[in-house]
């Protein structure tokens, strides 16, 4: 098992490096740069830059370098100084931005990433268990909605519908009085007091796929030989559903957390634009917008990182859970 996850976690390192180029490659590809932009613009607002002021910046921001030594420069500076370069836009260290930013979003992604599977499961054993019941429908129901309509919509209807009834507000991490405030015991009770509701509807679309894979995988199991045998035999069907056929049903959801983990957070941009939260979502769509390449590579890199660490709990759980990919005989 150690041998095994030893293994896959040197493997990681020339994937990321490989990841980290395409990346930088795919930031470069649209025309100009933020500098180019930036100037434009305060050409146009009647700002004379001159040609020195022009190269000066670019020498500023590393840009007068080929981007083959701009990479280079930049992975170097992450790797061995934990340097990720500096953001146009904001005019401060990429790094600085990042530590405001990825814990709130690592905190809506953990919460949301429990919510679906605490839900999920649960519900997609009692609908494959109570096949057609009027619960059955009332999830169906549900998990289609929760498929079909955009989060970002949701928020917005669910953010009226509340208003409305009660006059609150839902937005936003924090209330008004702790928006600005330093980290204290208040702020972090108001943070679980009001991440409830963007983990609902970030996880919504999430939880209603992974019910409908594991009903669909739980009813092929309980249709299979082991477990009529099981049954004849007399054991108690509580006992015969957790020790088997849950066990492997859940296979194809576990593995899910390795995109589960980058489409959370990726797909809350829009949700966190809405709610008006406090996370990398609307940074990243700003820092593409403005080619900022540095905020934007570094957070599309994490995410790319988390897609990957995903993919290695899911391998490890795997193992772990399901004793046929441990001894290689889950074919047979």
């Amino acid at each position: 098992m150690l041998a095994y996850i030893a293994r896959r976690i040197l493997l990681l390192i020339p994937v990321v490096l490989v990841i980290s180029i395409v990346i930088f490659a795919v930031i470069q590809l649209p025309p100009g740069d933020y500098l180019t932009t930036y100037i434009e613009n305060l050409r146009t607002s009647g700002i004379q830059v001159s040609e020195s002021q022009v190269e000066s910046m670019k020498r500023m921001y590393g840009l007068d370098q080929p981007e083959i030594v701009q990479y280079y420069l930049w992975m170097r500076n992450m790797i061995v100084y934990g340097d990720f370069g500096r953001s146009f836009q904001w005019n401060k260290p990429v790094k600085t931005i990042l530590l405001e930013r990825i814990p709130l979003t690592m905190g809506v992604s953990l919460a949301t990433t429990l919510f679906v599977f605490a839900v999920s499961i649960p519900i997609g054993i009692y609908s494959a268990t109570h096949k057609y019941s009027a619960f059955d429908y009332l999830f169906t129901f549900i998990g289609f909605i929760g498929l079909s309509v955009p989060g970002f919509l949701l928020a917005l209807v669910l953010m009226w519908v509340i208003y409305n009834l009660t006059g609150a507000t839902v937005s936003g991490l924090f209330s008004a009085q702790y928006a600005d405030a330093p980290w204290s015991v208040g702020k972090l009770l108001d943070l679980l007091k009001r991440i409830w509701f963007p983990m609902f509807v970030i996880g919504m679309s999430g939880t209603a796929g992974l019910i409908r894979v594991m009903r669909g995988n739980l009813l092929d199991e309980l249709q299979k030989q082991y477990v009529v045998t099981a049954r004849a035999k007399g054991l108690s069907e509580r006992t015969l559903l957790l020790r088997y056929p849950v066990r492997i049903a859940v296979n194809p959801i576990i593995s899910t957390i390795g995109w589960i983990l980058p489409s959370i957070v990726g797909g809350e941009v829009l949700v966190s634009i809405v709610l008006n939260l406090q996370t990398t979502g609307p940074v990243l769509l700003q820092a593409v917008r403005f080619q900022d390449m540095y905020l934007a590579g570094s957070i599309t890199l994490i995410l790319s990182v988390l897609t990957i660490v995903g993919t290695l709990i899911a391998d490890i759980l795997l193992v772990w859970i399901d004793p046929r990919i441990r001894f290689g005989k889950v074919g047979e």
